[in-house]
């Protein structure tokens, strides 16, 4: 058996040879960050790449320095920051409600249909409300952009990890709810080709269309048929890209970067999305543990005579420090379990100064995290010994 790969070579040919980048993580880890600065790195490596958010709290266009970005790739400029840069950059914001009008303009049977789609007020609600449409829709989109022979690279950066378990389960959520069987049949005794028809056959029948009129009303039954009436002639190529997009993401061409930070609630969650997609056969790339805090005892010394301190100073600073060495070796030791438990040896990325918000300190954060350090095999090896 050939030895595994370092973690940061494995990163590193996978933004050279990958065709979709899925960067996942809990809320507040640097995880849009991350998939900004690994998106620059990309470009840096020759590829054209589009960073797209699905992620509505708009964090992508603040790391990119952006006042806002649209649903339409947005170029970059990498010149100043990167001017080696054999690659380009764009970078985008998913609109759920214009990529679901799109999927109806493309499966509609004919322009009758597709009206009467898109003026449906049940539509307008489900295209942009229903539980589960912005994470098909991001599905949807991260299909047509691997489509686009524009870019090689697209680096897709989705919610908080619960969320992003909803985008990977989101196109047999939504292919339930549009096949809608009970639904359907609870439905066509009542309403034919969206007129309200009332067939009180039996008296159970009758039963049930006077309690739904009385909880929701005709008129909103009258939508709610319409809806699926007008989407029967759509659910096979809803189906059909659903089923693609399953594919795309088990495909070699794809990888999976999961970031999360050294606490305990995040890594819980690093965890179980690592389950998760070890479950549904995802490939995984790469483990990112960001904002870590390094160990004092273990930084070089900068050499020269120390400073003359104020009396009392040299005390409190021999606190700070032994807090410090108190914290890294508390996180060390969860990193240490974090690694036995998903067999994936984490890239670690120190805890930076300030936020970023611009191109160049993208490129130094891909520089941090392409160049990590992993922790020390002898400690991951005995700690797993110890729980075998």
């Amino acid at each position: 058996m050939s030895p595994r790969r370092e973690p940061a070579a494995a990163l590193r040919e996978a933004l050279q040879e990958r065709h979709v980048i899925v960067v996942c993580g809990a809320g507040g880890v640097g995880k849009t960050t991350t998939a900004a600065a690994l998106g620059v790195q990309a470009a840096m490596l020759g590829r054209r790449v589009l960073v797209c958010t699905i992620d509505p709290s708009r964090r992508l266009a603040t790391s990119l320095g952006l006042t806002r970005l649209s649903d339409k790739p947005r170029a970059l400029t990498l010149a100043r920051v990167a001017p080696d840069a054999a690659g380009e950059m764009s970078a985008m914001m998913l609109d759920t409600k214009s990529t679901f009008d799109a999927l109806v303009h493309r499966y509609a049977k004919d322009e009758a249909a597709r009206d009467r789609i898109l003026q449906n007020r049940f539509y307008k609600h489900v295209s942009a409300a229903l539980h589960g449409s912005h994470e098909y829709m991001a599905m949807e989109k991260l299909l047509e952009l691997t489509l686009d022979e524009r870019f090689d690279l697209v680096v897709l950066d989705t919610p908080p990890t619960l969320h992003a378990l909803d985008f990977l389960e989101a196109p047999d959520r939504l292919m339930s709810f549009l096949d809608a069987s009970v639904l359907r049949f609870f439905l066509r005794p009542y309403f034919a080709a969206g007129r309200v028809t009332l067939r009180i056959a039996t008296r159970t029948g009758a039963l049930a269309l006077k309690l739904a009129d009385r909880l929701l009303g005709l008129q909103f039954l009258q939508d709610l048929s319409e809806f699926f009436l007008a989407f029967e002639s759509m659910y096979d190529g809803f189906k059909e890209r659903a089923a693609k997009v399953h594919a795309l993401l088990r495909d070699p061409s794809s990888g999976f970067v999961l970031v999360t930070a050294p606490n305990a609630a995040t890594l819980d969650e690093a965890r179980y999305f690592h389950e998760r997609l070890t479950e549904k056969q995802m490939p995984f790339v790469a483990l990112i543990v960001n904002r870590l805090h390094p160990d004092p005892a273990q930084e070089p010394d900068p050499g020269g005579p120390l400073p003359t301190l104020p009396a009392g100073l040299d005390a409190k600073l021999i606190a700070v420090h032994r807090d410090m060495q108190a914290l890294a070796r508390a996180e060390a030791k969860t990193l240490i379990r974090l690694e036995v438990d998903t067999g994936e040896p984490p890239l670690l990325v120190p805890e930076l100064e300030t936020d970023i918000h611009d191109l160049r300190g993208l490129r130094e954060a891909g520089d941090l995290i392409l160049g990590a350090r992993t922790l020390p095999r002898r400690r991951v090896r005995r700690a797993a010994g110890a729980r075998a």
